[in-house]
């Protein structure tokens, strides 16, 4: 008959399927993958399914294994905030030597499917988890510009997509870098205000000013602009092969006229109620601009 302990070491031993997802934060990761997939669909003019099979795994495993390498980095910080406290590694169900080993294999992984695509795409896969883990992650309890740091590695999966297809980099893949970078600042810091109390708990600096107060509800919505901004330049038709119709351009300026909506309510009231309607809104403007770009690629141009 097993012991407490004996049965304690093998959960820990062996991660099960769950405490694998928690890990590589698999909503997160396959949010960051539909990204990767939409910049391939917007610069493809025809379709491997090799390479977006190639693209969905490697893309996976990269952002599975900057997650995985940063919960083991945090892990301390983790078992203080109630929203993290029950991950793998804080509640004790996994090992830091299992994690260490998944984290391994995924980076390894990662960076052959990548590279299957091409060159470029597994150089710029493997960026993104050195700018994630070694800079964005002890940046985070030194100074809130960690949220600039980590803008680098999360605006490049958009990107990504489109270098996976054309091979190179150049003014298209850079406006679709841009779009992802600015929107994470909106999006980010409404979380950051929204777990304001989490993060002072593990001294996480997230927010611009330190705190949740005007100015930082201010730069929220000035960012918020200069997402939309950016977002709509394709319709200038000075980026390349990469651009809008006239009714794409008024499709995404109605979603942006939306994020705009929620990010003068909660400079208004300041509360974490605005905050979280904010963050659902970030998210689900992000996601249609993307589909946006796609469907008006088909359909007008």
């Amino acid at each position: 008959m097993k012991t407490h302990t004996e049965t304690k070491s093998t959960i820990t031993a062996i991660p099960t399927l769950s405490d694998f997802f928690q890990l590589t934060k698999m909503r997160l990761a396959l949010s960051v993958v539909f990204s990767a997939l939409a910049g391939y669909f917007l610069a493809a003019r025809t379709y491997d399914p090799l390479v977006i099979l190639y693209l969905f795994l490697g893309g996976y495993a990269m952002v599975g294994a900057s997650n995985a390498f940063n919960q083991i980095l945090e892990i301390k910080r983790d078992a203080l905030m109630k929203r993290t406290q029950n991950r793998p590694l804080p509640s004790g169900r996994m090992r830091i030597s299992s994690a260490f080993v998944i984290a391994a294999l995924l980076t390894l992984s990662g960076a052959y499917f990548l590279y299957a695509i091409n060159p470029r795409t597994a150089l710029f896969g493997m960026v993104s988890i050195f700018l994630y883990v070694c800079c964005y992650t002890p940046l985070k309890t030194i100074t809130p510009l960690s949220v600039f740091v980590g803008a680098f590695p999360g605006a490049i999966p958009y990107m990504l997509g489109w270098v996976a297809y054309t091979g190179k980099f150049g003014i298209e893949p850079g406006v679709l870098f841009m779009v992802q970078f600015f929107w994470q600042f909106p999006h980010f810091w409404a979380i950051g205000w929204q777990l304001e109390d989490d993060y002072n708990k593990a001294g996480f600096k997230m927010l611009p000013t330190g705190k949740a107060d005007q100015a930082t509800a201010f730069q929220i919505l000035f960012y918020s602009m200069w997402t939309i901004a950016i977002s709509i330049l394709p319709y200038t038709n000075y980026t390349g092969s990469l651009q809008l119709s006239g009714v794409g351009c008024i499709v995404l300026l109605l979603l942006g006229a939306g994020l705009l909506y929620y990010g003068i309510r909660l400079m208004r009231f300041k509360t974490k109620k605005q905050a979280r309607q904010l963050t659902f809104a970030s998210i689900g403007y992000i996601t249609l601009v993307q589909i946006v770009y796609v469907i008006d690629k088909i359909i007008f141009l």
